[in-house]
């Protein structure tokens, strides 16, 4: 079981590189957590980086959450920062830690908002999907979240949007794709935004 933190900063037009670097720093200080990505919104909601992190247990995402909260300048970030929200998740208990390396450079990241009471049976119906799924095109992660309203964050890496339309067309057009008995548990609050990677990021 692995859990993950995914901060959204809200920045200045035109800072996602500086903003990244204080990322980087505030990172590399913490004592627990491993950084995945560091990306800046392109289609979308614009003017935002976005920092996904792992951690191996819940303790050590409440620690890092905790320096976080007591944070003069969080991410390094506060010259460019408008504002900043930070969410918790746990990934899909079928899922391995996440892989990371050169998959994108596009990653579009989901978010659906469930019914209450609705996880167990998304977990069921990607479980079974994602196989046929990920024969299409990798996945990065899929998670739920731990606070607030329930829903799911999915991560999926591309080579562009062009490739991103025409996988997630021929998954659909194949029959595996979206997960059967999955999307009658959802509700109709749903958000896709495309990302690029920063440099300082480890998903490239």
């Amino acid at each position: 079981m692995h859990f993950y933190e995914l901060a959204t900063l809200d920045i200045q037009m035109g800072k996602a590189a500086d903003v990244a670097v204080g990322v980087e720093k505030f990172v590399d200080e913490a004592l627990t957590g491993r950084l995945l990505g560091v990306w800046y919104s392109d289609i979308g909601v614009l003017n935002q980086v976005l920092v996904l992190r792992e951690f191996k247990t819940l303790d050590d995402l409440q620690q890092e959450r905790a320096r976080f909260k007591q944070a003069a300048d969080p991410f390094y970030a506060k010259e460019w920062l408008e504002h900043v929200s930070v969410d918790s998740y746990q990934g899909f208990p079928f899922l391995p830690e996440v892989e990371v390396g050169a998959f994108g450079p596009a990653y579009e990241i989901r978010t659906y908002h469930m019914k209450h009471g609705g996880l167990p049976h998304v977990h069921a119906a990607w479980e079974a999907a994602l196989p046929d799924r990920t024969e299409v095109s990798k996945l990065t992660v899929v998670m739920s979240s731990l606070d607030g309203e329930p829903r799911i964050v999915n991560i999926w890496p591309y080579e562009s949007v062009n490739q991103r339309c025409q996988v997630r067309a021929d998954a659909v057009a194949q029959g595996i794709w979206p997960p059967k008995g999955g999307p009658q548990w959802l509700t109709n609050d749903m958000a896709s935004l495309m990302a690029f990677p920063t440099k300082v990021s480890p998903l490239q």
